[in-house]
């Protein structure tokens, strides 16, 4: 009988992101691994069959292209490193797009940067397409967009960017698959007294002395990288598991629980930590005063608020901005992110969403403020 974690947050997880390095996908440089990524997505289908929600992080543009190019050595300058990823994303894309429909999934490309997630508004606009496809029942398939950045905006490992594609679709759990087994206390390869970590707390510092340096030639992580993406998807309540990429059936067995690799569990609930993010860490810029039935439906019933039931906007505030909800006593009952601009959201007021097109000139989403961005303040 397989070995079970002692946490359940692998089997109960709804909505995972699966991260799989450059050594994994390029078979430590030498072209892409049709064979591996045959499995993985084999694999995702059945956790999608499993009713669950997945995305895919995939490194592996830059190693590709290097091979395509015939370059042995990943370069330094940026501009060689830009067209080697312009070159490679072409065969990462196919190569997701044959074995996904392969196995009849839809999949979709999406190149991503710091600044994507930085900025408010980008911010929103990457959140509800990821969410969009995820409902389609497509599969993201997610890069950094090395053919436009530059040292001041990368993300610098894949590693941190799945992190940060946990944190931004709130998922449950982050799974890193990589040529390690996991955590040990010291490097194995150095240390005989090394002995591997199956469990811990995501965020203690000790998981950090515990890691080495880069991993390998191609890719730019190493365990370290992995530690502190765990840390950081932990801040919006995720778990993390690091494990062997090539473990056969890896992804099912750990969403059935197998003790595969190392767990870092997240210490805060994803709903509490969303909840003191949008809470206490962000600063207001404006905001919309609701009637008494609006008011109801977000406080008593949890739902969306729909611009039919706003009556006055206050401030100046733009989409992806934190904005308040008060009732007509001015009592502040939520607040949350701002679906749009206040001077599109004054053209709003009272106004039901079949007419949002006419007066905006576009259609865009139903809600002023979604539930899933609304945090209630009393």
């Amino acid at each position: 009988m397989n070995q079970k974690f002692s946490s359940t947050v692998l089997r109960d997880a709804r909505r995972v992101v699966v991260k799989v390095g450059s050594s994994l996908v390029t078979n430590d440089g030498r072209g892409l691994d049709e064979q591996a990524i045959g499995e993985w997505c084999r694999q995702l289908a059945h956790l999608i069959r499993d009713g669950r929600e997945v995305i895919m992080v995939s490194s592996g543009a830059i190693a590709e292209g290097m091979k395509r190019l015939g370059w042995t050595t990943r370069p330094k300058a940026v501009q060689e490193l830009q067209a080697a990823a312009a070159v490679g994303q072409m065969g990462l894309a196919q190569m997701y797009e044959t074995k996904l429909r392969a196995n009849d999934l839809g999949s979709a490309q999406v190149l991503l940067t710091h600044a994507d997630l930085a900025d408010r508004e980008r911010y929103l606009n990457a959140r509800s397409t990821l969410l969009t496809l995820l409902k389609l029942g497509v599969v993201p398939v997610i890069n950094e967009n090395d053919t436009v950045v530059n040292d001041e905006i990368k993300f610098g490992d894949n590693d941190t960017l799945g992190a940060l594609v946990a944190n931004l679709v709130e998922a449950d759990a982050l799974v890193i698959l990589t040529d390690q087994k996991g955590l040990f206390t010291a490097d194995p390869r150095k240390d005989p007294t090394a002995t591997f970590v199956s469990e811990a707390l995501a965020g203690d510092p000790k998981l950090e002395l515990m890691a080495g340096g880069a991993g390998s030639s191609i890719g730019r992580g190493g365990m370290l990288t992995k530690i502190l993406a765990a840390k950081r998807a932990a801040g919006s309540g995720a778990s993390t598991v690091i494990a062997w990429g090539r473990e056969p059936d890896a992804l099912i067995r750990l969403t059935q629980g197998d003790a595969i690799g190392t767990l870092l569990t997240a210490q805060t609930q994803k709903n509490q930590a969303r909840k003191q993010w949008m809470a206490d860490h962000l600063q207001m810029r404006g905001a919309v005063v609701v009637d008494a039935g609006a008011a109801a439906k977000v406080r008593d019933e949890g739902k969306s608020l729909l611009p039919i039931g706003m009556v006055q906007v206050e401030g100046d505030f733009s989409r992806g901005d934190v904005i308040a909800v008060r009732d007509e006593a001015g009592q502040e009952i939520a607040r949350g992110l701002a679906n749009y601009a206040s001077a599109e959201a004054r053209l709003l007021c009272r106004k039901p969403s079949a007419e949002f097109e006419r007066l905006l000139g576009y259609a865009a989403e139903p809600e002023m403020l979604h539930r899933d961005n609304l945090v209630l303040t009393r």
